[in-house]
Protein backbone atom coordinates (compact mmCIF):
# COMPACT_ATOMS: atom_id res chain seq x y z
CA UNK A 1 0.00 0.00 0.00
CA UNK A 2 1.05 3.60 -0.60
CA UNK A 3 1.83 5.99 2.24
CA UNK A 4 -1.15 8.28 2.91
CA UNK A 5 -0.77 11.81 4.26
CA UNK A 6 -2.99 14.63 5.49
CA UNK A 7 -2.04 17.93 3.87
CA UNK A 8 -4.85 20.34 4.69
CA UNK A 9 -7.86 20.73 6.96
CA UNK A 10 -10.91 22.95 7.40
CA UNK A 11 -13.76 23.37 9.88
CA UNK A 12 -16.92 25.45 10.02
CA UNK A 13 -17.87 27.28 13.21
CA UNK A 14 -19.49 24.75 15.54
CA UNK A 15 -22.57 25.44 17.65
CA UNK A 16 -26.16 26.49 16.99
CA UNK A 17 -25.74 27.78 13.46
CA UNK A 18 -29.07 29.35 12.54
CA UNK A 19 -28.17 31.24 9.37
CA UNK A 20 -26.51 28.39 7.44
CA UNK A 21 -27.90 25.08 6.18
CA UNK A 22 -26.26 21.67 6.13
CA UNK A 23 -24.96 22.28 2.62
CA UNK A 24 -23.57 25.69 3.63
CA UNK A 25 -21.56 24.52 6.62
CA UNK A 26 -20.17 21.55 4.69
CA UNK A 27 -19.14 23.75 1.78
CA UNK A 28 -17.47 26.15 4.21
CA UNK A 29 -15.33 23.40 5.77
CA UNK A 30 -14.60 21.68 2.45
CA UNK A 31 -13.39 24.79 0.65
CA UNK A 32 -11.27 25.79 3.65
CA UNK A 33 -9.58 22.38 3.55
CA UNK A 34 -8.84 22.66 -0.17
CA UNK A 35 -7.40 26.15 0.25
CA UNK A 36 -5.39 25.11 3.30
CA UNK A 37 -3.88 22.14 1.48
CA UNK A 38 -2.93 23.96 -1.71
CA UNK A 39 -4.21 21.17 -3.99
CA UNK A 40 -5.70 22.22 -7.31
CA UNK A 41 -8.24 19.38 -7.46
CA UNK A 42 -9.57 16.37 -5.59
CA UNK A 43 -10.28 12.99 -7.15
CA UNK A 44 -13.15 11.94 -4.90
CA UNK A 45 -14.84 12.55 -1.56
CA UNK A 46 -16.22 10.58 1.39
CA UNK A 47 -18.63 12.39 3.68
CA UNK A 48 -19.65 11.11 7.08
CA UNK A 49 -23.20 11.89 8.17
CA UNK A 50 -25.19 9.92 10.72
CA UNK A 51 -28.72 11.08 10.10
CA UNK A 52 -29.28 13.97 7.70
CA UNK A 53 -32.68 12.51 6.89
CA UNK A 54 -34.02 12.78 10.42
CA UNK A 55 -32.29 16.01 11.42
CA UNK A 56 -33.01 18.11 8.31
CA UNK A 57 -34.93 15.76 6.00
CA UNK A 58 -32.01 15.56 3.58
CA UNK A 59 -30.46 12.39 2.19
CA UNK A 60 -28.52 11.89 -1.07
CA UNK A 61 -25.63 13.97 0.24
CA UNK A 62 -23.10 12.80 -2.35
CA UNK A 63 -25.00 14.66 -5.06
CA UNK A 64 -26.05 17.65 -2.97
CA UNK A 65 -22.67 18.45 -1.44
CA UNK A 66 -20.53 18.05 -4.55
CA UNK A 67 -22.95 20.33 -6.37
CA UNK A 68 -22.70 23.09 -3.74
CA UNK A 69 -18.91 22.75 -3.62
CA UNK A 70 -18.91 23.58 -7.34
CA UNK A 71 -17.71 20.06 -8.19
CA UNK A 72 -20.57 18.38 -10.00
CA UNK A 73 -19.54 15.00 -11.33
CA UNK A 74 -17.01 14.33 -8.56
CA UNK A 75 -17.16 10.71 -7.32
CA UNK A 76 -18.56 10.94 -3.79
CA UNK A 77 -19.85 8.54 -1.16
CA UNK A 78 -21.78 9.17 2.06
CA UNK A 79 -20.77 6.78 4.88
CA UNK A 80 -22.53 6.07 8.17
CA UNK A 81 -21.57 4.41 11.42
CA UNK A 82 -23.58 6.50 13.89
CA UNK A 83 -21.29 8.89 15.77
CA UNK A 84 -18.25 7.19 14.17
CA UNK A 85 -19.33 8.25 10.67
CA UNK A 86 -16.60 10.90 10.39
CA UNK A 87 -13.87 8.50 11.44
CA UNK A 88 -15.13 5.99 8.90
CA UNK A 89 -15.04 8.68 6.19
CA UNK A 90 -11.36 9.28 6.96
CA UNK A 91 -10.65 5.55 6.86
CA UNK A 92 -12.50 5.17 3.55
CA UNK A 93 -10.51 8.03 2.02
CA UNK A 94 -7.31 6.46 3.37
CA UNK A 95 -8.10 3.14 1.71
CA UNK A 96 -8.78 4.81 -1.64
CA UNK A 97 -5.45 6.63 -1.65
CA UNK A 98 -3.46 3.72 -0.20
CA UNK A 99 -4.86 1.32 -2.80
CA UNK A 100 -3.91 3.55 -5.73
CA UNK A 101 -7.46 4.16 -6.91
CA UNK A 102 -7.09 7.92 -6.32
CA UNK A 103 -4.27 10.29 -5.42
CA UNK A 104 -6.13 13.11 -3.64
CA UNK A 105 -9.32 12.43 -1.64
CA UNK A 106 -11.37 14.58 0.72
CA UNK A 107 -12.70 13.08 3.94
CA UNK A 108 -15.45 15.22 5.43
CA UNK A 109 -18.22 15.03 7.96
CA UNK A 110 -21.31 17.10 8.62
CA UNK A 111 -24.38 17.22 10.82
CA UNK A 112 -27.06 19.89 11.27
CA UNK A 113 -28.71 18.93 14.56
CA UNK A 114 -30.35 22.07 15.98
CA UNK A 115 -33.03 22.57 13.34
CA UNK A 116 -35.27 20.19 15.31
CA UNK A 117 -36.45 20.38 18.90
CA UNK A 118 -34.94 18.34 21.73
CA UNK A 119 -37.39 15.45 21.45
CA UNK A 120 -36.78 15.07 17.73
CA UNK A 121 -33.00 15.23 18.23
CA UNK A 122 -33.26 12.55 20.91
CA UNK A 123 -35.31 10.39 18.55
CA UNK A 124 -32.77 10.79 15.74
CA UNK A 125 -29.81 9.97 17.98
CA UNK A 126 -31.60 6.97 19.45
CA UNK A 127 -31.56 5.41 15.99
CA UNK A 128 -27.95 4.46 16.82
CA UNK A 129 -29.13 2.26 19.72
CA UNK A 130 -31.03 -1.04 19.56
CA UNK A 131 -34.56 -0.01 18.59
CA UNK A 132 -36.36 -3.18 19.64
CA UNK A 133 -34.58 -3.97 22.89
CA UNK A 134 -33.46 -0.55 24.16
CA UNK A 135 -35.23 2.42 22.58
CA UNK A 136 -38.70 0.81 22.58
CA UNK A 137 -38.39 0.45 26.35
CA UNK A 138 -37.42 4.08 26.87
CA UNK A 139 -33.63 3.97 26.85
CA UNK A 140 -31.76 7.05 25.62
CA UNK A 141 -28.01 7.51 25.28
CA UNK A 142 -27.69 9.45 28.55
CA UNK A 143 -29.51 6.54 30.19
CA UNK A 144 -27.32 3.91 28.54
CA UNK A 145 -24.09 5.66 29.50
CA UNK A 146 -25.48 6.24 33.00
CA UNK A 147 -25.89 2.48 33.37
CA UNK A 148 -22.30 1.97 32.22
CA UNK A 149 -21.19 4.60 34.74
CA UNK A 150 -23.03 2.90 37.61
CA UNK A 151 -21.41 -0.44 36.83
CA UNK A 152 -17.97 1.19 36.65
CA UNK A 153 -18.62 2.96 39.96
CA UNK A 154 -19.74 -0.27 41.63
CA UNK A 155 -16.82 -2.32 40.26
CA UNK A 156 -13.96 0.14 40.61
CA UNK A 157 -15.08 2.87 43.01
CA UNK A 158 -15.10 5.58 40.34
CA UNK A 159 -16.04 8.91 41.92
CA UNK A 160 -17.99 12.04 41.06
CA UNK A 161 -14.71 13.99 41.24
CA UNK A 162 -13.16 11.82 38.51
CA UNK A 163 -16.03 12.49 36.13
CA UNK A 164 -16.12 16.20 36.95
CA UNK A 165 -12.38 16.50 36.34
CA UNK A 166 -12.85 15.29 32.77
CA UNK A 167 -15.41 18.00 32.06
CA UNK A 168 -13.24 20.69 33.70
CA UNK A 169 -10.18 19.63 31.68
CA UNK A 170 -11.99 19.51 28.37
CA UNK A 171 -13.69 22.85 28.87
CA UNK A 172 -10.33 24.38 29.74
CA UNK A 173 -8.91 23.07 26.45
CA UNK A 174 -11.99 24.08 24.48
CA UNK A 175 -11.82 27.62 25.86
CA UNK A 176 -8.82 28.08 23.55
CA UNK A 177 -10.43 26.53 20.47
CA UNK A 178 -11.82 29.24 18.15
CA UNK A 179 -14.46 26.96 16.58
CA UNK A 180 -15.71 25.38 19.82
CA UNK A 181 -19.41 25.47 20.63
CA UNK A 182 -18.83 26.05 24.36
CA UNK A 183 -15.46 27.84 24.68
CA UNK A 184 -15.68 28.53 28.38
CA UNK A 185 -14.19 27.05 31.53
CA UNK A 186 -16.17 25.26 34.25
CA UNK A 187 -15.36 24.33 37.83
CA UNK A 188 -15.67 21.03 39.68
CA UNK A 189 -18.57 22.42 41.70
CA UNK A 190 -20.37 23.67 38.59
CA UNK A 191 -20.20 20.22 37.00
CA UNK A 192 -21.31 18.38 40.14
CA UNK A 193 -24.19 20.81 40.78
CA UNK A 194 -25.42 21.15 37.20
CA UNK A 195 -28.82 19.75 36.20
CA UNK A 196 -29.09 15.98 36.53
CA UNK A 197 -29.79 14.26 33.20
CA UNK A 198 -29.50 10.56 34.02
CA UNK A 199 -27.98 9.72 37.40
CA UNK A 200 -25.00 9.98 37.87
CA UNK A 201 -24.59 12.09 34.72
CA UNK A 202 -25.27 15.83 34.95
CA UNK A 203 -25.70 18.18 32.00
CA UNK A 204 -22.02 19.17 32.22
CA UNK A 205 -21.09 15.48 31.86
CA UNK A 206 -22.84 15.38 28.46
CA UNK A 207 -21.75 16.55 25.02
CA UNK A 208 -24.14 19.01 23.34
CA UNK A 209 -26.33 18.94 20.23
CA UNK A 210 -24.26 20.68 17.55
CA UNK A 211 -24.24 21.98 13.99
CA UNK A 212 -20.86 21.63 12.33
CA UNK A 213 -18.69 20.31 9.52
CA UNK A 214 -15.05 19.31 9.14
CA UNK A 215 -12.89 18.26 6.19
CA UNK A 216 -9.40 16.92 5.58
CA UNK A 217 -7.42 16.36 2.38
CA UNK A 218 -5.64 13.01 2.08
CA UNK A 219 -3.06 12.30 -0.61
CA UNK A 220 0.07 10.35 -1.49
CA UNK A 221 3.34 11.32 0.16
CA UNK A 222 4.77 12.32 -3.21
CA UNK A 223 2.03 14.91 -3.65
CA UNK A 224 2.30 16.03 -0.03
CA UNK A 225 6.01 16.74 -0.47
CA UNK A 226 5.40 18.65 -3.69
CA UNK A 227 2.96 21.05 -2.00
CA UNK A 228 5.61 22.37 0.36
CA UNK A 229 3.21 22.50 3.31
CA UNK A 230 3.23 20.73 6.68
CA UNK A 231 1.78 17.23 6.50
CA UNK A 232 1.40 14.12 8.66
CA UNK A 233 1.32 10.43 7.78
CA UNK A 234 -1.51 8.10 8.73
CA UNK A 235 0.44 5.04 9.87
CA UNK A 236 -2.37 3.01 11.40
CA UNK A 237 -6.13 2.74 10.95
CA UNK A 238 -8.65 0.15 12.09
CA UNK A 239 -12.33 -0.41 12.86
CA UNK A 240 -13.94 -2.55 15.55
CA UNK A 241 -17.53 -3.50 16.27
CA UNK A 242 -19.41 -4.97 19.22
CA UNK A 243 -23.02 -5.72 20.07
CA UNK A 244 -25.22 -2.68 19.67
CA UNK A 245 -27.19 -3.74 22.75
CA UNK A 246 -25.69 -3.25 26.22
CA UNK A 247 -27.53 -6.29 27.59
CA UNK A 248 -25.58 -8.59 25.28
CA UNK A 249 -22.14 -7.41 26.45
CA UNK A 250 -20.05 -9.46 28.81
CA UNK A 251 -18.68 -6.39 30.64
CA UNK A 252 -20.27 -2.95 30.75
CA UNK A 253 -17.10 -1.33 32.11
CA UNK A 254 -15.12 -1.72 28.90
CA UNK A 255 -15.71 -0.82 25.25
CA UNK A 256 -14.66 -3.85 23.24
CA UNK A 257 -15.01 -2.15 19.85
CA UNK A 258 -12.46 0.47 20.93
CA UNK A 259 -10.08 -2.25 22.08
CA UNK A 260 -10.37 -4.08 18.76
CA UNK A 261 -9.90 -0.90 16.71
CA UNK A 262 -6.94 0.27 18.79
CA UNK A 263 -5.19 -3.08 18.63
CA UNK A 264 -5.68 -3.24 14.87
CA UNK A 265 -4.26 0.26 14.41
CA UNK A 266 -1.30 -0.49 16.71
CA UNK A 267 -0.49 -3.63 14.73
CA UNK A 268 -0.67 -1.80 11.41
CA UNK A 269 1.50 1.08 12.68
CA UNK A 270 3.99 -1.17 14.42
CA UNK A 271 3.39 0.79 17.62
CA UNK A 272 1.99 0.26 21.11
CA UNK A 273 -0.04 2.54 23.33
CA UNK A 274 3.23 3.55 24.98
CA UNK A 275 4.37 5.14 21.71
CA UNK A 276 1.32 7.42 21.56
CA UNK A 277 2.02 10.88 23.00
CA UNK A 278 -1.50 12.32 23.05
CA UNK A 279 -4.99 11.31 21.99
CA UNK A 280 -8.40 12.60 20.95
CA UNK A 281 -11.04 10.23 22.31
CA UNK A 282 -14.82 10.06 22.07
CA UNK A 283 -16.04 11.84 25.22
CA UNK A 284 -19.73 11.95 24.37
CA UNK A 285 -20.14 11.61 28.15
CA UNK A 286 -17.44 11.99 30.78
CA UNK A 287 -17.66 8.30 31.67
CA UNK A 288 -16.96 7.47 28.02
CA UNK A 289 -13.56 9.21 28.08
CA UNK A 290 -12.58 7.33 31.22
CA UNK A 291 -13.70 3.96 29.85
CA UNK A 292 -12.04 4.51 26.48
CA UNK A 293 -8.68 5.27 28.10
CA UNK A 294 -8.91 1.90 29.85
CA UNK A 295 -10.26 0.10 26.78
CA UNK A 296 -7.39 1.21 24.51
CA UNK A 297 -4.90 0.00 27.10
CA UNK A 298 -3.51 3.31 28.33
CA UNK A 299 -4.64 2.58 31.87
CA UNK A 300 -5.53 -0.65 33.62
CA UNK A 301 -9.23 -1.21 34.38
CA UNK A 302 -10.35 1.10 37.15
CA UNK A 303 -7.19 3.22 37.08
CA UNK A 304 -7.97 5.95 34.53
CA UNK A 305 -9.90 8.05 37.03
CA UNK A 306 -6.95 8.30 39.39
CA UNK A 307 -4.69 9.38 36.51
CA UNK A 308 -7.18 12.03 35.41
CA UNK A 309 -7.40 13.47 38.92
CA UNK A 310 -3.59 13.52 39.08
CA UNK A 311 -3.49 15.68 35.93
CA UNK A 312 -1.92 13.10 33.63
CA UNK A 313 -4.40 13.84 30.82
CA UNK A 314 -4.14 17.65 31.05
CA UNK A 315 -2.35 19.77 28.45
CA UNK A 316 0.84 19.70 30.50
CA UNK A 317 0.37 16.09 31.64
CA UNK A 318 2.18 12.95 30.59
CA UNK A 319 -0.63 11.93 28.20
CA UNK A 320 -2.80 14.86 27.06
CA UNK A 321 -6.32 13.85 26.08
CA UNK A 322 -8.79 15.91 24.03
CA UNK A 323 -6.63 18.97 23.55
CA UNK A 324 -9.35 20.29 21.22
CA UNK A 325 -11.86 20.43 24.07
CA UNK A 326 -13.32 17.13 23.00
CA UNK A 327 -16.94 16.53 22.20
CA UNK A 328 -17.82 18.05 25.57
CA UNK A 329 -16.60 21.60 24.83
CA UNK A 330 -15.89 21.69 21.09
CA UNK A 331 -19.26 20.10 20.32
CA UNK A 332 -20.53 16.90 18.77
CA UNK A 333 -22.13 17.20 15.30
CA UNK A 334 -22.17 13.43 15.13
CA UNK A 335 -21.18 12.96 11.48
CA UNK A 336 -18.28 15.42 11.71
CA UNK A 337 -16.71 14.49 15.05
CA UNK A 338 -14.32 11.82 13.76
CA UNK A 339 -12.92 14.16 11.10
CA UNK A 340 -12.47 16.97 13.64
CA UNK A 341 -10.50 14.62 15.88
CA UNK A 342 -8.10 13.93 13.01
CA UNK A 343 -7.83 17.68 12.36
CA UNK A 344 -6.78 18.29 15.98
CA UNK A 345 -4.04 15.66 15.79
CA UNK A 346 -2.86 17.13 12.47
CA UNK A 347 -2.70 20.60 14.03
CA UNK A 348 -0.83 19.41 17.12
CA UNK A 349 1.71 17.41 15.13
CA UNK A 350 2.39 20.30 12.76
CA UNK A 351 2.48 22.94 15.51
CA UNK A 352 -0.67 24.73 14.32
CA UNK A 353 -3.03 24.34 17.30
CA UNK A 354 -4.33 27.72 18.36
CA UNK A 355 -2.86 29.54 21.36
CA UNK A 356 -1.87 27.78 24.55
CA UNK A 357 -3.66 24.63 23.37
CA UNK A 358 -0.54 23.73 21.37
CA UNK A 359 1.40 21.06 23.23
CA UNK A 360 4.80 22.29 24.38
CA UNK A 361 6.28 18.80 24.07
CA UNK A 362 6.33 18.96 20.23
CA UNK A 363 4.71 15.51 19.87
CA UNK A 364 5.58 13.18 17.01
CA UNK A 365 2.78 10.59 17.24
CA UNK A 366 -0.92 11.09 18.03
CA UNK A 367 -4.08 9.02 17.92
CA UNK A 368 -7.84 9.41 17.51
CA UNK A 369 -10.63 7.16 18.80
CA UNK A 370 -14.13 7.78 17.45
CA UNK A 371 -17.12 5.57 18.27
CA UNK A 372 -20.74 5.04 17.43
CA UNK A 373 -23.66 4.79 19.83
CA UNK A 374 -22.83 3.21 23.17
CA UNK A 375 -19.70 1.67 21.64
CA UNK A 376 -21.19 -0.60 18.99
CA UNK A 377 -18.52 0.60 16.56
CA UNK A 378 -15.20 2.39 16.85
CA UNK A 379 -12.58 3.78 14.49
CA UNK A 380 -8.95 4.47 15.46
CA UNK A 381 -6.31 6.37 13.51
CA UNK A 382 -2.63 6.77 14.39
CA UNK A 383 -0.71 9.66 12.83
CA UNK A 384 2.96 10.55 12.77
CA UNK A 385 4.68 13.81 11.89
CA UNK A 386 6.50 13.68 8.57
Amino acid sequence: MRTVCIVGVGMSQWGEVWKQSLRDIHTDAALKAIKNSGVDHIDSMYVGCMSGGMFVGQEHLASLLTDYMGMRGLPATRVESACASGGLAVRSAYIEVASGISDIVMASGVEKMTDVDGDEATYALAAAADQEFEVFHGATFPGLYAMMAHVHIAKYGTTREMLSAISVKNHNNGSMNPVAQYPFKVTMDQVANSVMVADPLHILDCSPITDGAAAAILCTEEIAKSLGKPYVKIIGTSVGTDTIQLAQRADLTTIKAATIAANGAFKMAGKTINDIEFCEVHDCFTIAELMVLESIGKYKPGKAGEAILAGETALDGAFPVNTSGGLKSKGHPVGATGVAQVIEVYKQLTGQAEGDRQLKSSPKIGMTQNMGGSGGSSVVHIMEVA
